[in-house]
């Protein structure tokens, strides 16, 4: 072997297009190429080896939509992507990228293709099948039962395969399809590239013929497959009523995850929980949660088992744990009620993504008008208000009134009635003041008294 070869040997060895831990180039992926403002030298974290393997491997994968940027600083990596142009997020390529081993890769296909041609075998019948075929192989080393017994039970777990009971034995058989996913192309399709989880529905597509490639959007929120994985863990532990533990900047967070909330503007993500080590509703951003915990993971860890005694010791709610680490709603009917009914009254005064339970509510009122042929600004009232009521006070005034944790998040949309509002009234001056400051402002940039 020349030094070349070595050198080059070695070099391929450090670097692979196949990642194990997603969690790494998400990060990669998030602060170099999607927000674009940073420098080779900036990232510390790492090493500038790891840093160039990592660059290479989102090249490999996003070539076409790679631009590059030049400063006093240096070089600045991005990516550039026209969402009117693309008919598919092209970051779910990275989640074709899990790295596996030799065993794994050999195991998938003998023991779906011998399942196949045998219409289902018990495990000593299988392994010998295995042995059969890896014979003929000079490094055919055989797994050993228990490995296989384990890939057997993932595939069942998964719908690959089902397990049947003939007598004594447990025989495995390989899961017949019954879906026309051809008939399912366009909701797939939509579903793809417009809903949370949507990498599902990329992958339902790499079954089909050809894809269905007829929807554009002008609102693409293509950066949230990256954090597929996480609202994966989410709704799993929402679904089951189980406990999470994850970490959010440097802050390490216990908690019972209830809802998802998505912005239709901005289009991120964010996680409503209840923590109950202090009783408290929060939202969180779903990007910035990482290591996340779900269920039996949860109850392994001492964090958990503290967090979980002092669930038992709070007298509001008094939650049982079960031996997974998480309240045990299914005994316990009331407190289940409880805390659901709390969530809902929580919801009823939320307007956006930044108030907790432990905060003052703040009541605020506004009055617009509105001819009777302007039947058009009531229904907005009605339709875009997130929580409160309206209620007519004559032929051409109403009033909107609502009681909420955070109110200056309403500002954006109480200034969208410019013009039309007469009084404006709340609890917190602080929000009026600010509110008719702006307007000043502006009549200010316009050489005008008043707007």
């Amino acid at each position: 072997m020349t030094l070349f070869d070595f050198v080059k040997e070695r070099y391929d060895m450090a670097y692979s297009e196949l990642i194990k831990n997603f969690n790494r180039i998400r990060t990669y992926l998030r602060s170099f190429y999607v927000y674009g403002f940073r420098h080779r030298d900036e990232f510390t974290q790492k090493s500038a080896r790891s840093y160039d393997n990592e660059r290479r491997r989102v090249e490999s994968w996003l070539g076409e939509y790679m631009s590059f940027g030049q400063d006093e600083e240096g070089r600045r990596v991005f990516l550039s992507v026209d969402s009117r142009a693309i008919p598919a997020n092209p970051l779910y390529r990275a989640f074709r990228t899990k790295s596996f081993t030799d065993r794994d890769i050999t195991l998938h296909f003998h023991i779906l293709d011998i399942l196949k041609v045998t219409g289902g075998l018990s495990i000593t019948s299988l392994m010998d099948e295995l042995a059969d075929r890896l014979s003929v192989f000079e490094t055919g080393e055989l797994p050993d039962e228990s490995t296989v017994r384990k890939k057997l039970r993932e595939y069942a777990s998964l719908g690959i395969v089902s397990m049947e009971k003939r007598g004594r034995k447990t025989f495995y058989v390989l899961s017949e399809d019954y879906v026309d996913l051809q008939s399912w192309e366009t909701a797939i399709s939509f579903f793809s590239e417009s809903a949370p989880l949507g990498v599902i529905g990329s992958f339902v597509q790499d079954h089909m013929p050809e894809r269905f490639q007829k929807f554009r959007f002008k609102h693409h929120y293509i950066l949230n497959a990256l954090d597929s994985e996480t609202l994966y863990e989410l709704f799993i532990a929402i679904g089951e009523r189980k406990l999470i533990i994850f970490t959010t900047g440097r802050q390490h967070v216990t908690a019972l995850p209830l809802k998802v909330y998505i912005g239709t503007q901005t289009g991120r993500q964010y996680l409503l929980a209840w923590t109950p080590a202090n009783d408290l509703f929060s939202f969180y951003r779903v990007d910035l949660i990482d290591n996340i915990k779900v269920g039996d993971a949860l109850a392994r860890t001492g964090e958990a088992e503290q967090r979980i005694d002092q669930i038992d010791q709070l007298e509001k709610t008094d939650l049982e744990k079960s031996d997974l680490g998480e309240p045990d709603f299914e005994n316990n009917n009331l407190e289940k009620t409880n805390l659901e009914k709390r969530l809902n009254e929580f919801c009823s005064h939320v307007w956006g993504v930044t108030g907790n339970n432990h905060t003052r509510l703040t009541h605020i009122e506004m009055t617009v008008f509105a001819d009777p042929e302007e039947g058009h600004i009531v229904e907005r009232l009605h339709r875009e208000k997130r929580c409160g009521t309206v209620e007519q006070l004559d032929d051409t005034h109403w009033r909107f009134s609502a009681d909420v944790y955070e109110a200056f998040e309403m500002l954006p949309w109480l200034r969208t009635f410019t013009g039309r509002i007469t009084d404006l009234q709340c609890t917190d001056k602080q929000l009026t003041a600010r509110f008719w400051k702006d307007f000043k402002d502006q009549a200010k940039m316009y050489s005008l008294e008043s707007l």
